[in-house]
């Protein structure tokens, strides 16, 4: 928790300095940045998750990862989603570094427009730290997949740093309390 909050209070910090150096306004265009933002979008981990069952069907162990792995990323998809709602914070504008708030009466159960946190991150995170618990030898790999996604977030102005900051350290966080619950072990 409280590396959590240092984390996100240095990104605050940083929020004006990445608003005005980190953009790339046609990242989402491109073939990396369209290949990195899928790391945070929900049904590529449900295909995943998908193979992971169906290579060996047979063995619990196999369906327990597959599980795991649905129910980690979905449940970053829903935190952030229900912290979007209550935090309220909108996205970056290109034009001005400002924070900007949505009162509760306005759309009052709409996510639209919103940033904190970053729903793309927080799925890739949680995907991302419940790979690197089934495969720890490669858990690096997905981190560097999940902060690729949450790079291209900051980079297409979709997200402030501080956005994508908390969206990490909540996914990395929900895939080990889930990991807890469920009793995951690394797959074999």
């Amino acid at each position: 928790m409280l590396v959590t909050a240092g984390a996100v209070a240095l990104a605050h910090m940083a929020d004006p300095l990445a608003w005005r150096l980190l953009r790339l306004d046609r990242v989402n265009e491109t073939d990396w940045g369209r290949l990195l933002r899928s790391v945070g979008y929900l049904p590529t981990w449900g295909l995943v998750a998908l193979m992971l069952w169906r290579h060996r069907p047979e063995s619990v162990a196999q369906r327990v990862a597959a599980r795991y792995l649905v129910v980690s990323a979905l449940a970053g998809g829903v935190v952030a989603e229900a912290l979007k709602l209550l935090f309220r914070r909108g996205r970056p504008d290109a034009e001005l570094f400002a924070y900007s708030f949505r009162a509760f009466t306005e759309a009052p159960l709409s996510t639209r427009g919103l940033g904190l946190p970053s729903s793309h991150t927080l799925v890739a995170f949680a995907a991302a730290t419940a790979m690197g618990v089934l495969f720890p030898r490669t858990r690096w790999v997905w981190f560097a997949l999940a902060a690729g996604c949450a790079l291209t977030r900051v980079l297409a102005l979709g997200h402030f740093l501080s956005d994508v900051t908390l969206a990490a350290c909540l996914g990395w966080g929900i895939a080990h309390w889930v990991a807890l619950r469920m009793q995951v072990e690394p797959v074999s």
